[in-house]
């Protein structure tokens, strides 16, 4: 009689647990809610992003009228704001045209580097600036 090959038991799919998030992140959420205008985006983003599964562009950011107007990404900020202003704010030093990764700027997102600037008041301004733009294409 031959002896029978053991199988190994089909691998079960692990999950790995989140990495704790940037202090940064909560603190701007925190005063996002504390904003009533805002706490409604805040709710949203904490309920997509508690959904876990596949990550896709966009996952992580903060939506006005299903429009992203920030998001998180590389350990900074990333907010989308009119090409002008995008220009003014790497002029100064605030941050830098944000590059997804495919090589190519995108000219109305800006990633904030400067450890000085206002993630909040950043954060209201793309708000503002999304929530305007997509009242004026509706």
């Amino acid at each position: 009689m031959a002896a029978r090959a053991k199988t190994a038991p089909p691998a079960r799919p692990t999950t790995a647990a989140p990495a704790p998030r940037d202090r940064r992140i909560d603190a701007l959420l925190a005063a996002l809610s504390a904003d009533r205008r805002l706490a409604s985006v805040v709710k949203d983003y904490e309920t997509t992003s508690a959904g876990g599964g596949r990550r896709s562009f966009g996952s992580n950011g903060l939506k006005v009228a299903g429009k992203l107007f920030a998001l998180f990404t590389q350990g900074t900020l990333v907010v989308k704001l009119p090409e002008d202003r995008v220009g003014e704010l790497v002029a100064a030093g605030v941050g830098t045209p944000f590059d997804p990764g495919r090589g190519r700027l995108m000219k109305e997102w800006l990633s904030v580097t400067s450890a000085e600037a206002s993630w909040f008041d950043l954060a209201r301004e793309a708000h503002a600036f999304v929530a305007r733009a997509t009242r004026a294409g509706a």
